[in-house]
Parts: structure tokens; sequence; C-alpha cells
């Protein structure tokens, strides 16, 4: 195994972004026509800044997406599409974490449960395979690692130290400790150490706490996070206690994270049921980060507090409305590709 590999941060330069386009035979059914709207905005805002790499079903979903894309004069050249089979379209989850290095790459493959067993997902475990198959990713080193976890259950500064969330890897794997769950993700991710928050949660969100919804690192040292400041909202004490667990965290030279908090949306109910709506879901690409949106009153002041932790980029707001319908935002559709990919 090449020891020079390491986990880079989402800030590092990219060769693309990797989603799949939704279909009627995904979640996304029964409000498909909102939801291909997020997606072309989405493409829209990637390919003004690089390539994005779009899973397709078979050549008619092909014909269907292009044609959209198109007509909503989306930059082409910077589009290329795959075919892969899919259950659903949340890459962030099913997709490659890619380590990189001075001679190469490594594509981690680990088991994907459908979130603990709680959804049908044996193509979207198969959905790196069939892409070293048949995709663009052919000829690339690979490895299975037969064991659960998802690109949104960790997060990475690029510098070796590997952020997650404790009820997301014991709802996965309850018989093992946290000394070995530790051992197990600083060996497969190449990382110097662990970072585990013990509180944290957003109504209506089935990945048991993903870090990608909760807290960030970003370039300045800092951890941008969702915070509450609604003393009568049922997540005010909870992300109270994880504000704590951030600001007690160090460093790797001892000294306390930036903190970046993020605002409050207020509840945004779908037939009364509570949407979990997370600015913390927010994608990074070269020269720009994508932020979501959801017509709450605090999305512009998210924006800012995203882009002040990420300076010398271009921020673009994403409507992501239509996504928390299925429990998920930006972040958790997509799946950036690393520079050293394209090498």
């Amino acid at each position: 195994m090449n020891q020079t590999l390491r986990f880079p941060a989402e800030w590092e330069a990219q060769s693309g972004v990797l989603i799949a386009w939704p279909t009627a035979d995904t979640d996304w059914a029964d409000r498909l026509g909102q939801v291909e709207e997020t997606y072309i905005a989405l493409v829209a805002a990637i390919t003004r800044f690089q390539p994005v790499l779009i899973c397709v079903a078979d050549d008619d979903v092909e014909t269907y997406a292009e044609m959209r894309l198109r007509s909503n004069r989306i930059d082409m050249d910077r589009v290329r599409f795959t075919t892969a089979a899919y259950d659903d379209t949340w890459l962030r989850d099913s997709g490659p974490i890619t380590l990189t290095g001075p001679d190469g790459v490594l594509l981690n493959d680990y088991r994907f449960t459908g979130w603990g067993g709680k959804f049908g997902a044996a193509q979207d475990d198969a959905i790196i395979a069939g892409l070293l198959q048949h995709g663009v990713l052919s000829g690339l080193p690979h490895r299975r690692i037969d064991w659960a976890l998802e690109g949104g259950g960790i997060e990475s500064d690029g510098k070796g130290t590997v952020l997650t969330t404790w009820k997301c890897l014991n709802q996965r794997h309850p018989s093992l400790s946290r000394e070995a769950m530790t051992d197990t993700l600083a060996t497969t991710l190449h990382a110097d150490r662990v970072l585990w928050l013990d509180h944290g949660y957003l109504e209506g969100d089935d990945t048991d706490a993903h870090i990608d919804t909760l807290a960030r690192f970003s370039p300045d040292g800092g951890i941008v996070y969702q915070a509450c400041d609604d003393a009568s909202d049922p997540h005010f004490d909870e992300l109270g206690r994880m504000a704590a667990e951030l600001a007690a965290l160090r460093t790797t030279d001892g000294r306390p994270y930036t903190l970046h908090p993020l605002p409050w949306a207020e509840p945004i109910l779908d037939e009364g049921r509570r949407l979990a709506a997370s600015y913390a879901n927010y994608l990074i690409v070269n020269g720009a980060v994508l932020v979501p949106a959801y017509g709450a009153r605090v999305d512009a002041e998210a924006a800012r507090i995203i882009g002040q932790a990420h300076p010398g980029r271009e921020v673009v707001q994403v409507p992501c409305r239509p996504l928390i319908w299925q429990n998920g935002s930006l972040h958790c559709i997509t799946m950036q590709l690393p520079a050293d990919i394209a090498k």
C-alpha cells in the first residue's frame, strides 16, 4: 500500500464532480420535475468552474438529461455522461472516496448498506465497480473495503485529521468499540487522528447524523457548523452541546479551531413533517463554494458566513428545497473527484 497517499480536503484542486441524474425509478419519482430543476441549477453552477460527470441509467436517460441541460444553455463542453446502474442519487455516500498522493490515486470502495439497512442499496453498493468496469474511472487503482462507511459520514482537513460522529458509526457497527473504529478509519483513510462528535442531529435526517450535515472543516484552521439559536426549538440543546464539543477540539498544533456558526432556518414542513435544512451541506469546487438555499430568511446570511470561511471563492447559491424532501441536500448528491484523477 502506498503510504504517501492521504485523504485530501474538499477545497483542494478537483478534476470534476460526480452526480447521478434523477429518474422515475429513484425516490424522486413523485416530485421529479422539481428535483430536475435543482439538478439543472447544480450542473449550471458546477460547469462555470469545472467539469461534471453525470451517471445515467441508460441511453434514454442520457438523451433526456442532455436535452434538458442544452435547453437551459449549460456549457456541454464541461459535461460528460457515463452509464451506471443505481438505486438512488446520493453519490456522496455510494461514490468513491479518493486518496491522493505524489505517485497517484486510490479509490476506496466501502460497503454501502443503505444507511444501515434502511433502504435497498444493492445497485448503489456496486456503482463504483460499474464505473471502474465500464466508465470513466476505468484503470484507476481501487480497493474494495468490506466495512460500512459513507462519504457523508467523514470530513477531512487534508492534513491527516478526520472528523466524524459517534451516532452514525455506532449505528453501522454496534459491536465495535470506538478504538476499533478509529483504527479502521485511520488505516483505510491514511489519517493521523480521528475526532469524534457525540452530539448533534437534525430532525428528518435518516443518515444517523452524518458529519456533512453538521460540521465541516475550513481552510483557515476552522470548522463551519450548523448552530441553533432558537431556545424553543427541539434542536437547541443538542446542537448547543455539539458547539461546545467543537469549541473543545484542538488542531494538531494545540490551537482551538476558528468556529463559524451557521444561522438556523425556521422550521420547513412538508405535509406536517419537518425537513432537515442544514446549511453545512455545501459543496466546494474550484474557485467557488456552492451553498444550499431553502427559501428561508437566513439563506443570504448562511451564504455570507460560508464564503467568509472559504476566502477567495465565489459563493453561488443553489435552490435545494426539493432535495430536503428526501432528507438530503447539495453535498449529499455530489462527490468531488480530486485533480489527481485527471492525471
